[in-house]
């Protein structure tokens, strides 16, 4: 590991590695906006031919830090910015000239043009021109994927691509715009969370992608909220909290829980699950669930017990949730809950609330929040009949409501006025487990409650599902995440081809565990679905 020197509480960066030429170098880089100082004084060198992590939590200055450098943000004065080792400036629109190229979370692709159309429309909108030969183009374009191993066909529409075949494209066509670039360029390719929604096997791909795009000659400064992720891709890494650099590491002479406190400045223990649930009646029983890929599925669940629910992609794991709230229209089945039972064939979200059950979906922005409304009107949904009677209701009352929500869940900013557009994911999380833990609901379906939350927000949502289950609450969560299923689960429970193959409990569960359970059982379960 690197020295790290304390300075006033915030580590200062770790020196460069030795022996390596810098493709892009910042220094005292800062940003302030009204009233808040977004960055101070960042130093961050990124080498040629290595690919280097950026961590932080929601809030940390990484967005910032991206948007100057493709000159969305301009800095303050005094920052210093050198490609190649020699001085350049930060001056709007002139990244790609500097070597820079971006893809961002949401991909930057026009899901209505094929992937040639795609491919050529940076190249053309910078340099516009009267002719251009489709033909020799998509030579050009099959030849440029054979070389990285992606089986494409051109002429396909973006929409019709998978996830995983639409974020392999996005960098390719990334890497590509580099390749027209002066020889003294950066050559950097930043990747801003590419991998949230895609799963492990096509991680995997996109990693194999990356290591051949390094292998050609670029830079890659990888952003992500999995540590995981970024041990196993990087080189180094440079974690940001609260605008300043926290640390710099060598990936592969530290350790998982140095990264953590770096990013959060103290330890957090992120796998203390909890042991030694007492054996309590059941609250719970699932029979004979039937939907798209689930075949008579049945479940229980104890009182005040977290149970998990995973698998491969496809499994039917992920259904479970959404049939059980009705969310999808189950094909049979039903739920037994405190001794009521219920026809999943006619539940319906509403009857669910009314039952005591909820779901946190893991689409927060399409299901489980109103983006364009502030704090206080989307806590207050569920309960708005509090707050006055006719037609009629107390601002007041609710902005009261949801300030105690939001000092009880730690939301930032405390303002319950602030839009939730405007907020964090981990923060934008803890408003919807406030909205509906509010309500002290009998069970709780949670669908990848983690999903694009920092690490310092995930042991926030752990803590609080944890408090709930205290209260006698029964918990369901479904996640491909195996380490929080680890963390959270008393009990897991891993399914293949829609069929129950392990469950796992108490001590037997682990990261480990449960992901050889997902692979060890798949085809073994194949041939029984198939009979």
């Amino acid at each position: 590991m690197e020295t790290l020197t304390p300075k006033a509480g915030i580590f200062s960066p770790a020196p460069p590695v030795r022996g390596a030429e810098s493709a892009l170098r910042v220094e005292n880089l800062s940003k302030h906006f009204s009233g808040f100082q977004a960055l101070s004084g960042v130093a961050i060198d990124i080498k040629r031919g290595e690919v280097h992590g950026l961590l932080g939590q929601n809030g940390s200055g990484k967005s910032t830090f991206i948007k100057i450098l493709g000159g969305y943000h301009v800095p303050d004065p005094g920052a210093s910015l050198f490609v190649g080792g020699l001085r350049a400036e930060f001056t709007p629109g002139t990244f790609r000239k500097l070597g820079i190229a971006f893809v961002h979370q949401h991909l930057g692709l026009v899901p209505s043009m094929t992937v040639l159309e795609n491919l050529l429309v940076v190249e053309h909108a910078i340099e516009p021109r009267w002719f251009i030969n489709w033909h020799l183009q998509e030579k050009r374009a099959i030849s440029l994927f054979q070389r990285f191993g992606l089986e494409i066909d051109p002429s396909t529409p973006v929409k019709r691509l998978n996830p995983a075949e639409q974020a392999l494209f996005a960098i390719v066509r990334a890497f590509d715009q580099l390749e027209h670039t002066p020889a003294t360029a950066a050559k950097l390719l930043i990747l801003d969370e590419p991998t949230p929604f895609l799963p492990a096997q096509d991680v995997q791909k996109l990693f194999a992608l990356v290591r051949a795009i390094v292998a050609e000659g670029a830079s890659v400064l990888f952003v992500s909220h999995d540590i995981d992720e970024v041990c196993e891709i990087t080189d180094r890494i440079t974690v940001l909290r609260d605008g300043q650099i926290a640390g710099s590491l060598i990936t592969n002479e530290c350790k998982k829980s140095d990264i953590v406190k770096l990013i959060v400045g103290q330890d957090v223990n992120l796998s203390a699950r909890p042991h030694g649930l007492e054996r309590r009646q059941e609250m719970l029983t699932v029979n004979g669930l039937n939907g798209r890929v689930l075949k008579d599925f049945s479940m229980f669940a104890r009182k005040g017990e977290v149970v998990g629910l995973t698998g491969l992609i496809g499994s039917g794991y992920d259904d479970i949730v959404n049939l059980c709230f009705g969310a999808i229209q189950a094909h049979a089945g039903t739920l037994t809950l405190n001794g009521t039972i219920h026809d999943l064939t006619t539940m319906t979200p509403h009857k669910s609330v009314q039952a005591g059950i909820v779901l946190i979906p893991s689409e927060r922005h399409a299901s489980g929040i109103v983006q364009s409304l502030d704090v206080t009107d989307n806590v207050t949904l569920p309960i708005l009949d509090r707050f006055g009677g006719g037609w009629a209701l107390s601002r007041n009352m609710m902005r009261s409501r949801a300030k105690v929500l939001n000092e009880s869940f730690d939301v930032r900013p405390r303002d319950p006025d602030t839009l939730m557009s405007s907020m964090s994911g981990g923060n934008q999380q803890k408003v919807v487990l406030s909205k509906w833990f509010q309500i002290q609901p009998k069970l709780v379906f949670l669908d990848e409650p983690t999903q694009g939350v920092d690490i310092g927000a995930r042991a926030q949502v752990f803590d609080e599902i944890r408090k709930m289950a205290s209260r006698g609450t029964v918990i369901i969560c479904a996640s491909s995440d195996h380490e929080q299923l680890a963390a959270i689960c008393d009990r897991v429970l891993v399914l293949s081809h829609g069929l129950l193959v392990v469950s796992l409990e108490g001590d037997d569960i682990s990261k480990g565990a449960i992901s050889e359970a997902c692979y060890i059982n798949e085809e073994a379960s194949m041939k029984v679905a198939l009979t």
